[in-house]
């Protein structure tokens, strides 16, 4: 039996410490002395997984890959974006997790045009590849998020399971350079994810960030389409040993050819009630 293709590249993730690492989306007070995350490089196999695309599931690994077809190509405007595709996202979404309800409230294109923006203020829906490995949510800020978006409903809402799913497609060509990489959850421990603050100027926010571990194993789809999709879990309210929280991050393939167009996608996040 043929082996699945791989290459090796390196995947930031961050020291387990004793510190809380954290990113300041605003110039920090003077004084303040930062800890940043992604500190811990290391060099780890991604494997192809294309030959297993129809054995993955949310629930195990905490990520699928689908087919997706629209004809929606006005991404250079956010109010279209959000008034035009969030419906077709969120029907696509309810219909392949099989929820009762699908809710997009987010979404931020990639590309390395946009690299500058990374943590500029007030900057959510034009960013760069991220290459840390992260997850989007945690324990505590999932809920508060419902809490946040839906206020007269959430006590309600949270009483049943719910479950956030980014949707993660190529925008107009496919992906030849910073593809997205997962990293699967039977391969990983609840202890290998650490917090991480998103400092506001208003707010703060939590994340998790991963601490390595050599028994990680990463998977990818190179050359993906603009007709693919990638649906990732970054929370699940159940804790009955299905996936909960996906680590997941950008890296440098090796076979990127030299003048291969930079990766541009789109991110979109959504809220899901069983």
């Amino acid at each position: 039996m043929q082996s699945d293709k791989s290459v090796r590249s390196t995947f930031n993730y961050t020291l387990d410490d004793g510190s809380i690492p954290e990113v300041y989306f605003y110039e920090p007070p003077p004084g303040t002395a930062p800890h940043p995350p992604g500190n811990d490089p290391r060099e780890m196999e991604i494997t192809d997984g294309w030959s297993r695309v129809s054995r993955f599931s949310l629930d195990r690994e905490g990520f699928e890959l689908k087919e997706f077809h629209d004809a929606f190509d006005r991404f250079d405007d956010d109010e279209v974006v959000r008034r035009e595709f969030y419906g077709p996202v969120s029907e696509f979404v309810r219909r392949a997790v099989g929820a009762r309800r699908v809710v997009v409230f987010d979404h931020t294109i990639r590309s390395k045009v946009n690299e500058k923006q990374q943590t500029a203020e007030h900057t959510t829906t034009q960013r760069a590849p991220v290459m840390i490995v992260h997850c989007d949510y945690t324990p505590v800020s999932g809920p508060l998020r419902v809490r946040q978006l839906l206020p007269d409903e959430a006590e309600e809402l949270l009483k049943r399971r719910v479950a956030f799913y980014n949707f993660w497609k190529p925008l107009k060509r496919r992906v030849e350079e910073k593809p997205l990489a997962m990293c699967d959850v039977t391969s990983a421990s609840p202890n290998d994810m650490l917090k991480m603050l998103l400092r506001y100027r208003e707010r703060t926010g939590e994340i998790f960030v991963m601490r390595h571990s050599s028994s990680h194993r990463w998977w990818y789809f190179p050359g993906m389409t603009p007709d693919n999709a990638i649906l990732l879990k970054t929370y699940e309210s159940e804790t009955d040993g299905r996936a909960r929280f996906l680590g997941h991050s950008a890296f440098e393939d090796p076979n990127t050819p030299p003048d291969a167009p930079v990766r541009e996608s789109i991110e979109i996040r959504t809220m899901a009630f069983f």
